[in-house]
């Protein structure tokens, strides 16, 4: 079989989804590769996005099959057995050094601007261990949406310990879940990067409390301590800047995440532009003098 694959939403980020079906059929002897729309000609072509903004794919293939899958189309079309527990195919992104997958899938939070609960369940799970997407790679980005949630993140955490490699938990831990001894397991690990998130208004009682308790307690640098700030959903942009001013003063470094970001308000781009270019942000200390430099 001659298979041809399509990240739509492009190759910045690897899909993992399309390294899983890359090892799949190549280890039962199928070509697979990207699809080229003037020269291939496939039996089936994958193409997958995961983000709904991104434009759909929508140049010519010559294919006896399109496959489309990925939360960018739906949240029902999901890999067989056989394809998502398969070692992922890194070659196929060119990836050497870094290992991407999920320990957890699942969270019992059901947050209105997050898909996560209806998609995957919840209640946060294991679904695999370490072993079955790492194999001695030097770094670890990991995507599980609430490893604290669930009841095997001691086990868990320990797999990463003993890796010893560099733990990027890239989709954020649950700070109102952080516990001492959570947070002792993380003291010994190689900590690359770590992300809490901020989201709602409600919450800001505990996150602060739990927030000022980790970094007393763990001393990581705030270039490893990334909170992702959730604005235009239901938070006013003065709280919006109190967030990113209060994280700052606490050391860490906040990160703009703008939902519907197509129908966003001027203001909130613009804090998003200020903040996440860590330049700016350094060199200029309060919001309002960058937004008169871009008047």
């Amino acid at each position: 079989m001659n298979v041809g694959l399509i990240d739509v939403d492009g190759h910045n980020f690897p899909n993992l989804a399309l390294m899983k079906l890359s090892a799949y059929y190549k280890a039962r002897g199928c070509n697979v590769e990207w699809a080229q729309p003037l020269f291939g000609q496939y039996d089936v072509v994958y193409q997958s996005k995961i983000f709904t903004f991104t434009p759909d794919f929508n140049t010519s293939i010559k294919a006896d099959q399109i496959i489309k899958g990925g939360t960018g189309y739906d949240l029902e079309n999901k890999l067989p057995a056989e394809v998502e527990d398969i070692f992922p195919d890194y070659g196929l992104y060119g990836i050497k050094d870094t290992a991407y997958g999920f320990l957890t899938r699942g969270c019992p939070k059901n947050c209105p601007f997050c898909i996560v609960s209806q998609k995957e369940g919840c209640k946060s799970k294991k679904v695999s261990d370490l072993r079955q997407f790492w194999n001695n790679h030097k770094e670890i980005k990991l995507l599980d949406p609430n490893l604290l949630a669930c009841h095997d993140r001691i086990e868990l955490l320990n797999q990463l310990i003993d890796s010893k490699a560099w733990v990027d938990f890239t989709q954020g831990l649950d700070i109102r879940l952080m516990t001492d001894d959570v947070i002792e397991k993380i003291k010994i690990m190689k900590i690359k990067r770590i992300h809490f998130a901020w989201d709602k208004e409600k919450d800001s009682e505990l996150i602060l409390k739990n927030l000022q308790y980790f970094k007393a307690k763990t001393g990581l640098r705030v270039e490893k301590t990334i909170v992702y700030v959730l604005t235009n959903f239901d938070t006013s942009f003065d709280f919006d800047l109190y967030r990113v001013y209060k994280l700052r003063e606490l050391d860490y470094h906040p990160y703009v995440m703008i939902y519907d970001k197509q129908n966003a308000p001027l203001n909130v781009r613009y804090l998003q532009r200020w903040v996440n270019n860590k330049i700016a942000f350094m060199t200029c200390k309060r919001y309002e003098d960058f937004n008169v430099k871009l008047a």
